[in-house]
């Protein structure tokens, strides 16, 4: 909703127990800010209206920065509806009309016309290079992000990693892009190497976060478009360990949505890059396992299995329910998948069961733990249990939230529902798809009154 402000605030407004017309004389913008905050305008808001992003908003409103540039004060007035001769910002041909200019010209009529004109020129020169100082000044400190800022970028995107595998994606997509759109601004200016390498990192796990989220929810395009900035990020930021992250992440894709030999390509092209082992690594041969497993590559797929069990115990994660790290129970995720498109039941089962046991009754990241027992009805399906695989799916879906019961388990669900011969679709299948098309229209409905409340 776009921020209100009302005209009439800057004339009869108060703050601090005196008219802000005098703060607005003083050209604080600080007590601009805080003014405006007090009344329901967010910094967020206040910094759409002026230009500039909401941590540096929120930063001028705490006196932590200062606003002198003639240039940024003018923004001020025009975003916030601010008459300019509030802020005395007229120009010099409006003072040399009316002003002290034309005062001063006025007392010295009967000096010579040309020294005359030579104190009028310096009577605009000091004041125009005094502005010229201060928005040299603001160029050059707006040129680089200050240690603490870009602290706090940081630990914004190591906070939406944290809470990233629990919230819904739809929710998260909104929570993420305004991250991303002060990442933005900030690397539009110059900034030194050290600094844009530590903002192009923290760009690319934000990005891989907004990719992943798109996927679940089935728009495979954006995704792949989200994926590639997330690359893009990733090498500016020169990060090896984050090149290798951001590849793996995204060879997920076309696994779940598209051609599962591209996963094999993009999971290989990550494992080039790296030449000791790491838990991306493991998550890259994890990924090229099951990858190969579903498209028939037997004799591939086990060794593939072998690389990714090899460097787990190289290079493995500690058990966390942070996004992109892997630790035990992800690698026996993936497995999961690996062994069931290979037709090892058995195996599957037995991965299945202790991959559930590790992420508990209460998963922190339930989305994991569904596509879990969604491989497991695939292998009910392949042992001709045809009426528990569409229990077990149908409880897979049922045990999520609403807003977690998105594309990419739908999708899945599908997957059984495909498994299973026609001829030997029974009541508890025939129920099953019945159940996946109710939850894909409520999917439908769910995101269209998000975007309503979000326009």
């Amino acid at each position: 909703m776009a921020a209100r402000i009302d005209p009439s605030w800057w004339t009869s407004g108060r703050w601090e127990e005196r008219p802000i017309r005098e703060f607005l004389e003083q050209r604080d913008v600080a007590a601009v800010f805080r003014f405006l905050h007090a009344r329901g305008v967010s910094y967020g808001a206040i910094a759409a209206l002026v230009g500039v992003s909401a941590n540096r908003a929120a930063e001028i409103a705490k006196g932590t920065r200062q606003v002198t540039a003639y240039e940024v004060l003018e923004r001020v007035a025009l975003g916030l509806g601010i008459p300019r001769a509030a802020m005395g910002l007229g120009r010099e041909k409006d003072l040399a009309a009316g002003g002290s200019i034309a005062t001063r010209h006025e007392m010295a009529s009967d000096q010579p016309a040309s020294r005359q004109a030579e104190e009028d020129a310096a009577a605009r020169a000091v004041p125009a290079l005094a502005r010229l100082r201060a928005e040299l000044d603001e160029a050059l400190s707006s040129s680089s992000v200050s240690p603490r800022h870009l602290e706090l970028v940081e630990e914004s995107a190591s906070e939406h990693m944290r809470i990233y595998p629990s919230a819904p994606p739809s929710v998260m997509l909104s929570r993420l892009a305004t991250d991303c759109s002060e990442i933005q601004v900030l690397s539009h200016r110059r900034q030194p190497a050290a600094v844009q390498a530590r903002l192009s990192g923290a760009a690319a796990l934000l990005a891989t976060m907004c990719a992943d989220a798109l996927m679940r929810l089935g728009d495979a395009g954006e995704a792949r478009l989200w994926y590639r900035t997330a690359i893009h990020a990733a090498d500016d930021s020169a990060d090896t360990r984050l090149r290798v992250l951001v590849r793996a992440q995204a060879a997920m894709l076309p696994y779940y949505f598209g051609d599962p030999q591209q996963t094999v390509a993009m999971a290989d092209a990550a494992l080039a890059i790296t030449a000791a082992a790491s838990p991306s690594g493991a998550l890259a041969a994890a990924g090229r396992a099951r990858a190969l497993a579903r498209l028939g590559a037997v004799d591939q797929a086990r060794a593939a299995i072998e690389q990714a069990h090899r460097m787990f115990d190289e290079a493995g994660d500690d058990d966390s329910d942070a996004a992109f790290r892997f630790p035990a129970k992800r690698l026996l995720f993936y497995l999961s998948g690996a062994m069931t498109w290979l037709g090892d039941t058995k195996e599957a089962y037995r991965v299945q069961e202790e991959a559930l046991r590790l992420y508990g009754p209460a998963p922190a990241v339930p989305i994991d733990p569904a596509l879990i027992m969604l491989d497991r009805a695939l292998c009910l399906a392949r042992d001709l249990r045809f009426a528990d695989a569409a229990i077990a799916a149908r409880e897979a879906i049922t045990n999520l939230p609403d807003l977690q019961r998105t594309e990419i388990i739908l999708t899945k669900a599908g997957q059984v529902i495909s498994a299973i011969p026609r001829h030997a679709q029974c009541r508890e299948v025939i129920e099953l798809a019945e159940y996946v098309r109710s939850c894909r229209e409520r999917s439908r409905t769910l995101a269209a009154g998000t975007a309503a409340l979000e326009s």
